[in-house]
């Protein structure tokens, strides 16, 4: 019915169905690990999941591939991986059915082979375990709370309209975060998407504060240099130092500047896009407050985002440095190029002043030129005139000469100012 489909069309189709989440049933836990991976790493990766799978009896994914699940073993001993290649992370996250007494002890992630885990390469950047409650009895919750927070100060909310309740606290229990999930009427799908954004919001968050580091150690260099731009800036404000001096000095700057951004701006770009989805994850929780507890929303507010508006304040300055150098070495170039264009024109000036005077000079010998080219023709009309005055010519010699004198001159001034006029074209051409 319709015409060939696009190469890409089933592959584009697929994709907003690439990631489902996992179905889960109260009780359940599960462990989450996010791990930063470089590109030469990749293959690797997928050579240990591989490895992984064959000595379980389950199919490999692809080459290629960029998710993964699937379900190892069988009985009340089974459990689930769901593997996620992301941009610059994986994403793995073990399920198993069934609850552990004391809690956080019997973890999912210790169903898999051991050493397994460690062996992932790259390096770890989010940790999560997970419980998932059906509603239990209030002293018994208050309890397990008790126990998997040590007393720290909870976070805490109803979410999904109230048909679940999660509680954290943001710390790190034995390397790892934990959250618990009290299933009150979540459907299986809600429960595994409401895990998923909760694991998610934990990786967003510590990968957007990557940036944290690398701001901290910007802002006394962005201080160093916006002294040292001031200083100069107010030295071309009164036209002190020496120019070339200062335009070294403004090369320096300008390249510590983009240095400075070459090594942070995708640091700092990506924090403001985990930030924005940790705000999307968290909005997606449609939390609603329990009394005496903070939100997840409000934790993140006064806790994650003054960190991420540091991230952002010196991501901000350095490109206003960047602009401010730019424009200091604009007013520094106009500079320089007026006091090239005065140069220009007293140096054009000594050359008018020059050509002025070779005019002089040139005048001054056409005129000696003029004299002496009338004396030796004059002469060689003597010499005519004597020669025919010995053929028996009546000539008189001294008055020939003399009245060639003024013929020849009269000749001669006209030639020279015929040379004169051929010569003028490429002076005046000179001059301009």
């Amino acid at each position: 019915m319709f015409p060939p489909d696009h190469a890409l069309r089933a592959t584009l189709a697929d994709e907003v169905h690439a990631r489902p989440p996992e179905a889960m049933t109260a009780p359940a836990r599960a462990s989450y690990v996010a791990v930063l991976i470089d590109a030469e790493q990749r293959s690797w990766e997928l050579a240990h999941l591989t490895t992984l799978c064959e000595t379980q009896g389950v199919p490999a994914p692809h080459p290629g591939d960029t998710h993964f699940r699937a379900e190892f073993g069988s009985g009340p001993g089974a459990w689930r991986l769901k593997w996620e290649r992301h941009g610059e992370f994986s994403g793995y996250t073990v399920i198993a059915a069934g609850l552990s007494e004391p809690p956080f002890r019997n973890l999912a992630a210790a169903l898999l082979p051991e050493g397994w885990l460690a062996q992932i390469p790259g390096t770890t950047i989010a940790a999560v375990h997970a419980k998932l409650l059906a509603t239990p009895e209030e002293p018994y919750l208050t309890a397990l709370l008790g126990d998997a927070f040590s007393g720290q100060s909870l976070v805490a909310a109803e979410i999904a309209d109230g048909a679940a309740r999660v509680f954290t606290d943001f710390q790190l229990h034995e390397g790892c975060s934990r959250f618990v999930l009290v299933d009150r009427h979540l459907t299986e799908r809600q429960a595994g998407r409401t895990l998923q954004r909760l694991f998610e919001i934990e990786a967003y968050r510590m990968l957007a504060l990557l940036a944290l580091p690398i701001a901290r150690r910007q802002n006394p260099r962005i201080v160093q240099i916006e002294a040292a731009l001031a200083t100069l800036t107010d030295g071309i404000a009164r036209g002190e130092g020496d120019d070339e001096a200062l335009l070294h000095e403004l090369t320096r700057l300008a390249a510590e500047v983009e240095s400075g951004l070459a090594a942070s701006s995708f640091r700092f770009g990506a924090c403001r896009a985990y930030e924005e989805l940790v705000g999307r994850r968290i909005a997606e929780l449609r939390e609603g407050r329990l009394p005496g507890l903070q939100t997840l929303d409000e934790f993140m507010s006064r806790r994650f985002t003054p960190a991420v508006a540091t991230c952002n304040t010196v991501s901000q300055r350095l490109h206003d440095l960047s602009e401010r150098v730019a424009q200091a070495s604009a007013l520094l170039s106009t500079r320089v190029d007026i006091t090239r264009e005065r140069q220009n024109q007293a140096l054009l000036a000594s050359m008018d002043r020059r050509a002025k005077l070779q005019l002089r000079l040139q005048q001054t010998v056409e005129g000696l030129s003029v004299a002496a080219i009338c004396y030796y023709v004059a002469g060689l009309v003597g010499y005519g005139a004597k020669a025919l005055k010995g053929l028996g010519l009546p000539l008189n010699v001294d008055l020939a000469v003399g009245l060639s004198i003024p013929v020849v001159a009269v000749a001669v001034m006209a030639a020279v100012r015929r040379a004169r006029g051929h010569a003028s074209p490429g002076t005046r051409s000179f001059k301009g």
